[in-house]
């Protein structure tokens, strides 16, 4: 190309041009750059391993809890369900009862539900003869 032939005629009239202390100081510039750069990539370096440690510690923890939980609910489904099949002639009041929320302050409820709340109490008290 003749481009390319009049380069090396721009390149030396450039470095011409341009005076030393601003040769020295694009030089000098350069240096810090490279530097920054190699720094902020080791420091990158840094923060992801930091990253990466932390995030395993964090899943281990939320294993734990997840496998804590886990055997928390099947202890109380088991119970729960021992009691559900437990068959004791007069006990059916008493089971539904345990079902209940009996604290009037504690019912979230708007409707009114004393009158059923006095009838499952009165027949845990009572039960039905057969």
């Amino acid at each position: 190309d003749d481009s390319d032939q009049f380069s090396a005629i721009k390149n030396q009239d450039k470095l011409k041009q341009e005076p030393e202390k601003i040769r020295i100081w694009r030089e000098e510039q350069a240096e810090r750059l490279r530097v920054k750069d190699a720094e902020s990539e080791k420091k990158k370096a840094e923060w992801r391993d930091i990253a990466r440690k932390e995030l395993e510690e964090w899943y281990k923890h939320r294993d734990e809890l997840l496998d804590k939980t886990m055997k928390v609910n099947r202890d109380s489904e088991g119970s729960f369900v021992q009691e559900r099949d437990e068959k004791k002639p007069g006990g059916e009041w008493e089971r539904v009862c345990r079902l209940c929320d009996f604290n009037p302050k504690g019912s979230r409820n708007n409707k009114d539900v004393s009158r059923m709340r006095s009838i499952l109490l009165q027949m845990k008290q009572t039960p039905v003869v057969r």
